[in-house]
């Protein structure tokens, strides 16, 4: 069973963790990998993420077959506390595998913090559960790893087309739009854009890496249009002034929702769609970032 956190001051605790982890060894990383089913990669700040993403599911929305690495990418991320870690992820389900999924989850000490959708009109539709734990960072990869055993996510990478030198999008261009450095990821142009304040959980700091960078994925539909998708990371008061300029930019709302429970400041998630000409979306984006404190 994997302890949920202290009914003693999250901080407190956190912060007596965090003394003692000088005298602790790290996490074994490996060990981790082993126990989830998947190796990760370390990420800035030294967290150890595992990406999942779902190449099992064909997913379309609107007529665009949807790529894993654009709308359907599962993750978890562990940030070390000494030996402990606190997990966090985003677990992308089909309806039928919500309920065996959560129920292990629960079974195993896991808190769920949001399930909702991202996307409308997905055909078939997808859920995305967010999940926080802390302790033995092997024991809660073991348990990860037997939840979604209850799901098709598959566990080994598959097989990955050579993409192509030119994915049909002016990159640069977009670039300098967002004022950000995109990469190309399974013909999937990725930003992610962090945020200037720290935002804690549970008392404890939680990185860009764990979830809480605007994320904007471009994916190209020919003739210099793409579809786009991701979220906004935002305090209250973003909230309608980013609606407003993304609705101003054609752009759809898919969804307004938290993803924490113990989070400092309060955050909102925003999701959006849209499918056009690839270099005004990438403006109307822009004018969004804009309303908000980002880095």
């Amino acid at each position: 069973m994997i302890a949920r956190p202290s009914i003693l001051s999250p901080i407190a605790a956190a912060a007596a963790l965090m003394l003692s982890a000088p005298a602790q060894a790290a996490p074994d990383w490996a060990a981790v990998g082993r126990a989830i089913g998947k190796g990760g990669v370390m990420q800035p700040g030294e967290i150890y993420k595992v990406s999942l993403p779902r190449t099992d599911l064909k997913v379309t929305l609107d007529g665009v077959p949807l790529k894993a690495g654009f709308a359907l990418g599962s993750w978890v991320a562990f940030e070390p506390m000494g030996e402990q870690a606190m997990v966090m992820g985003d677990l992308v389900l089909t309806h039928a595998e919500v309920a065996p999924v959560m129920s292990r989850l629960e079974e195993a000490g896991f808190m769920v913090t949001a399930l909702h959708n991202h996307l409308l009109r997905s055909q078939p539709a997808t859920m995305y559960m967010h999940i926080e734990a802390h302790g033995d960072p092997v024991k809660l990869a073991a348990a990860l790893h037997g939840a979604l055993s209850a799901s098709g996510t598959p566990f080994t990478a598959a097989p990955a087309p050579t993409p192509p030198a030119d994915i049909g999008l002016d990159t640069a261009e977009i670039d300098q739009a967002l004022g950000a450095k995109g990469k190309v990821n399974g013909g999937v142009l990725q930003y992610s854009i962090p945020r200037k304040d720290q935002i804690t959980s549970d008392g404890m700091a939680v990185p860009p890496p764990m979830g809480v960078a605007t994320a904007i994925n471009f994916q190209p539909t020919g003739g210099g249009k793409a579809a786009i998708t991701g979220d906004f990371v935002l305090i209250a008061a973003e909230v309608n002034p980013v609606i407003r300029a993304l609705r101003a930019a054609g752009i759809e709302v898919t969804a307004l929702h938290n993803h924490m429970l113990n989070d400092e400041p309060r955050i909102f998630f925003m999701h959006f769609w849209a499918n056009g000409d690839a270099r005004n979306l990438a403006q109307g984006l822009a004018a969004a970032l804009k309303k908000t404190n980002r880095q």
